[in-house]
């Protein structure tokens, strides 16, 4: 995964001019077509004026085939035209949605500053329904100029049959357009809460689906239920309330339309009835009003979708300006260096200090699981240099030098609760689909029993979050992941408290053996894995307080036999 932009859009209006800016290729295109659309749908009343005005007057045969051959023509125009120029801005608004949605999700998967407060659901929004509405800005534009366009010719032939019509349809878009230019706002500053309020749902329905089996056992999935229910409440009155002002804006855009259609309708009438204008023109005139309507409508729904896709480039932009943790730096780790920690204070560390050698199985027994926690969050990036004192060294360079990609791919830390995908047992254990030790990985972690339980084996349908799976091997599936990723420097964090012991202590033997050579940090209190690890070290209050073999330790210091005989 490469590194999002340096430098990040800043205001949603900086989303809209980028956007517009590297579309402007297909927008020319797609404004000449659709331009062409609409005035070969104004030329089409225009055509039927100029008919009834010559070619039914003088009843001529050459006259007609003419006018019906012009018709056939503008008929083919608007056809062609509105066929091939949706399909070029439809493919620039899919194509910029997908850049978004890539650049959100880039973003999303980097660790950001902890004072942005979104969660995984909201981003999920984002990522989605937000950058879909923020391309929406590539069809509007040209829509809005094709609009204007027809409006112009209408106002043109008009104002030639008699300037009192022209004039009545350019003052009556302006009006029309400023009216509903006034209440766009409120639709923008509606649709902004509603979006917030939609993904707060989101994150919601997330943390319930990912805690769902710990409230069942506690009986809190009723309180966790009403929780969600008052959010999803919220957002859906705020989408009732958008709904409304949306019907209220189209409502009236309609009838100011109309109005406008009926009033030069009207006076087009009267300009015939008085003899100031022919029956060709009257003709012409009623054509055009009624054809009038839909660019106006047009028109005037898009200062509306310009106000929604601002408000969804505005929260695009929440993800996209967040800082990250670290400045990404310059430097590499050396190949299948060791993982050294210096002086570090977090949380709950003071001053910890260990290393671990290339190549060596080291497991950390932690008395506190709040200290276990800061370590491994420190290891993964999820805290920024500058938020603790004392350093980290992978491969003997500074974190703080290091990119987060190449740490990532030199060292790897497999989260506690290591989240489980939709897909298959092999796209869980192998994502990107390069690893060459997926077997060995799934016999070291004890996943074979599931895979030969069915019929599919590794190509098993896994449900979204391992909703199929048991607790245990939901566990035994992320350790497997992160075996056959094959990193040099592999951090594990109690990877084995949901199987049971005799599988515990296969497990254990199996990391080990298969890691021979690598560098294994294992955070854990099993008795199996402290065991096979080719040292223990102690951490207790915040500093590593003992360091032995497992066995030598159960002999010699008694607060560690309390702590982790089971």
């Amino acid at each position: 995964m490469t590194t999002p932009d340096t430098q990040r859009p800043r205001p949603g209006s900086d989303i809209l001019r980028t956007a517009l800016r590297r579309n402007v290729g297909a927008m020319v295109w797609g404004t000449v077509l659709m331009g062409l659309y609409q005035a070969g749908e104004t030329a089409f009343p225009i055509a039927l004026g100029l008919i009834v005005e010559h070619a039914l007057r003088d009843r001529s045969p050459e006259a007609l085939a003419v006018s019906i051959a012009a018709l056939a023509v503008i008929i083919t125009t608007v056809s062609l035209s509105w066929r091939f120029g949706m399909r070029v801005l439809q493919d620039a608004n899919t194509t910029e949605a997908h850049r978004w949605r890539v650049r959100v999700a880039a973003c999303g998967l980097q660790p950001v500053a902890r004072d942005v407060d979104l969660k995984s659901g909201e981003v999920l929004t984002i990522a989605t329904e937000d950058a879909d509405q923020t391309a929406d800005i590539i069809e509007v534009v040209p829509l809005l100029i094709s609009s204007l366009v027809a409006v112009v010719i209408a106002a043109l032939a008009l104002g030639l049959a008699d300037v009192r019509l022209g004039l009545l349809v350019i003052v009556g878009t302006v009006a029309i357009l400023s009216v509903l230019s006034v209440m766009s706002r409120r639709i923008g500053s509606s649709t902004r809460e509603q979006q917030a309020r939609v993904a707060r749902a989101g994150a919601k329905v997330a943390d319930l689906i990912i805690g769902l089996r710990p409230l069942h056992g506690f009986g809190g999935n009723h309180a966790a239920f009403r929780s969600y229910r008052e959010v999803s409440t919220e957002a859906k009155h705020q989408a009732v309330t958008v709904a409304r002002v949306n019907g209220v804006y189209a409502g009236t855009a309609l009838a100011l339309n109309a109005v406008l259609a009926a009033a030069v309708t009207l006076t087009a009438g009267r300009l015939a009835f008085d003899g100031q204008i022919n029956i060709g023109e009257l003709v012409m005139a009623v054509g055009l009003a009624q054809f009038i309507m839909e660019p106006l409508k047009l028109f005037s729904e898009m200062p509306k979708y310009v106000m929604i896709a601002r408000a969804s480039a505005e929260r695009m932009a929440l993800v996209l300006t967040a800082p990250p943790v670290t400045a990404p730096g310059p430097e590499r780790p050396a190949a299948g260096g060791a993982l050294e920690v210096d002086s570090l204070r977090h949380g709950a560390l003071r001053k910890v200090r260990f290393r671990v050698s290339a190549g060596e199985f080291v497991a950390i027994a932690a008395y506190q699981p709040r200290a276990a926690a800061d370590l491994a969050s420190v290891l993964a990036l999820n805290v920024p240099p500058d938020a603790y004192e004392g350093a980290v060294r992978v491969g003997g360079q500074d974190l703080a030098d290091l990119s987060i990609e190449a740490v990532r791919a030199h060292m790897l830390v497999n989260p506690y609760d290591g989240e489980i995908f939709a897909g298959t047992l092999r796209t869980n254990i192998d994502p990107s689909g390069t690893s060459r030790t997926v077997p060995e990985a799934v016999e070291a972690s004890m996943l074979t029993d599931v895979v030969a339980l069915h019929r599919e084996g590794l190509d098993y349908a896994v449900r979204d979050r391992g909703a199929n799976l048991s607790g245990g091997q939901r566990q035994r599936l992320s350790l497997a992941r992160a075996l056959a990723a094959d990193a040099d420097v592999l951090v594990l964090r109690d990877p084995t408290t949901a199987v049971d012991a005799v599988t515990e202590q296969l497990v254990a033997r199996n990391i080990a053996k298969l890691r021979r050579g690598r560098t294994t940090l294992v955070i854990t209190s099993s008795p199996a894995l402290l065991d096979a690890a080719d040292r223990v070290l102690v951490l207790d209050d915040g500093v590593i307080t003992a360091e032995d073999t497992h066995r030598n330790l159960l002999a010699t210091d008694e607060a560690y036999c309390q702590a982790v005989a089971r």
